[in-house]
């Protein structure tokens, strides 16, 4: 087991909506298909998510190519609405998203525990492509 410090990564962008709107294209199914890849050779066939304080989530991530894929889940810590969503990914690291409204804008940070098989840059690019994706379908979306 490893004891050594763990590096935390943080990515942030500000999406040009409501919180309200923000948080319901974060957190439901219908929308996280939608946005939860990092380019445009992958999607999210499947979300699942019971967002409460012990619920899990899963959401898979795949190669549009069908090349590779993966399951990306964990269990909430804790959940505010509009606020901050916290949790525990399948492999023990935390993870912790805000959301800030600021009048019809929301500033959304998220801040994970990095893992040591991938260099820290390339983890931080990924996240922050798929927020840059989130960004990107929450400003551009006219669904509800």
């Amino acid at each position: 087991m490893e004891t050594g410090n763990k590096v935390t990564i943080t990515v942030e962008t500000t999406v040009h909506a409501p919180v309200e709107k923000v948080w319901d294209y974060w957190t439901e199914p219908q929308h996280i298909t939608k946005w939860s890849f990092a380019s445009e050779e992958w999607h999210a066939p499947n979300a699942e998510n019971d967002l409460r304080v012990g619920g899990r989530f899963l959401t898979r991530m795949e190669a549009k190519d069908g090349s590779f894929g993966f399951d990306f889940g964990g269990v909430y810590d804790e959940v505010r609405i509009n606020e901050c969503i916290s949790y525990t990914i399948g492999d023990g690291r935390k993870v912790t998203i805000t959301f800030i409204s600021q009048e019809n804008d929301t500033k959304v940070i998220e801040a994970f525990e990095a893992e040591t098989t991938n260099p820290i840059e390339m983890q931080k690019a990924g996240f922050q492509a798929i927020l840059d994706n989130f960004k990107k379908y929450s400003e551009n979306s006219k669904e509800t």
